[in-house]
């Protein structure tokens, strides 16, 4: 699907809120690992595994063009940073195809 430029405008703006979003989420993650009753060096490792994890996902960083915008929705929705309701204002066509991919 051909992203419009009304869509991909929109993707843009919308982009650093829900990382914004998602970073708080692993935050909260974070701070609760780190309240867990663990060793200290337990929780470090445990840690350091997880920041390399998400660091590699589309809330924390992601290539910003039009041929990997699907692909960023679909991993949002997946990761719970948005849900469909957030893509309310994207076009009809738009929001279809991100449903089919999603329901897949």
């Amino acid at each position: 699907m051909e992203i419009n430029k009304s869509d991909w405008k929109l993707f843009r703006e919308k982009v650093p809120i829900w990382q914004e979003r998602y970073m708080e989420q692993l935050i909260g993650d974070y701070m609760t690992l780190l309240r867990s009753g663990e060793k200290a060096s337990d929780k470090f490792w445990a840690l350091e595994e997880r920041i390399n994890q998400d660091r590699r996902r589309p809330g924390v960083i992601l290539a910003m063009s039009k041929s990997n915008v699907i692909p960023n929705i679909v991993s949002f929705i997946h990761d719970h940073v948005i849900t469909i309701d957030d893509l309310h204002d994207f076009s009809d066509d738009f929001q279809n195809t991100v449903s089919f991919f999603v329901n897949r």
